[in-house]
């Protein structure tokens, strides 16, 4: 059986953190390890990590030496992983219980070394478990497929679904961005010759706000994507533009979900 290392980034996150834990913990494919950084946090997440471990082996936390931001504490776990395939999810969000089983062989029938699914979205104040989860029509669907071109137009995989082969790809750590390192690391996977393939079913649920709403720290990414697609990815200005202007378009019409 394939082993799944988890990756998942914490700060401040002692509300939803237990939720997002146990979410792992009860996958169908049990054969999991759960790498968590706590990037410093000033809440009760580490002593609560600590309890989780304490209980379950699987679940593998560290503290980060200083303060880094989410994707320092991605690359963190990810260097510590023992994993066939990894994925992420963050301290908020959730996956429901068949979505390592259901993923794992969508990867391995279509051959794919990076996959992604459809995902739910639930509001910010939801406080039950991803096993009481009842389907809400509020749903992010997975394109079938994407290649380099298509991703630079829209970022179509959300990082709560994300899993990447790393026999097949190695171990890929997310590039040193303080903003949209997720995008940048499909970027650079799909930069390198390895298309993505998304399962329609939705295994996951994303912390969000209320529907129609699109909060400032959304719109505030603009300028991170810019970035992105004119330093890390070498686009011109009206290439950049052009994706740019995908990118707001999805967060519009993801918004009103």
């Amino acid at each position: 059986m394939p082993l799944v290392s988890v990756v998942m980034p914490v700060y401040n996150s002692a509300a939803t953190l237990g939720a997002a834990v146990r979410s792992v913990l009860t996958q169908t494919h049990a054969d999991v390890e759960l790498l968590v950084t706590d990037d410093q946090s000033s809440d009760s997440s580490m002593d609560l990590l600590m309890e989780f471990a304490a209980q379950d082996e699987r679940v593998l936390p560290k503290t980060a030496p200083e303060r880094g931001g989410a994707g320092r504490a991605r690359n963190l776990a990810i260097e510590r992983a023992r994993g066939d395939y990894i994925a992420f999810l963050d301290s908020d969000d959730l996956w429901l219980p068949e979505k390592t089983e259901k993923q794992l062989a969508f990867a391995a029938e279509g051959d794919a070394p990076l996959t992604f699914t459809s995902y739910f979205k639930m509001d910010a104040d939801y406080a039950g478990e991803s096993t009481d989860w009842v389907p809400n029509g509020r749903v992010i669907r997975a394109r079938g497929h994407a290649d380099y071109r298509a991703m630079l137009r829209r970022d179509y995989i959300g990082a709560l679904t994300a899993m990447y082969d790393r026999n097949a790809l190695g171990t890929r750590l997310m590039p040193e961005m303080r903003k949209r390192q997720d995008y940048a690391l499909w970027l650079s996977i799909m930069r390198d010759g390895a298309d993505a393939r998304g399962l329609a079913e939705p295994l996951a649920v994303y912390r969000a706000g209320q529907t129609g709403s699109l909060s400032s720290n959304k719109l505030s990414l603009v300028k991170y994507n810019w970035s992105l697609y004119r330093e890390h990815e070498d686009l011109s200005v009206p290439q950049a533009t052009r994706a740019l202007a995908g990118a707001v378009w999805q967060s519009l019409r993801n918004s009103r979900i």
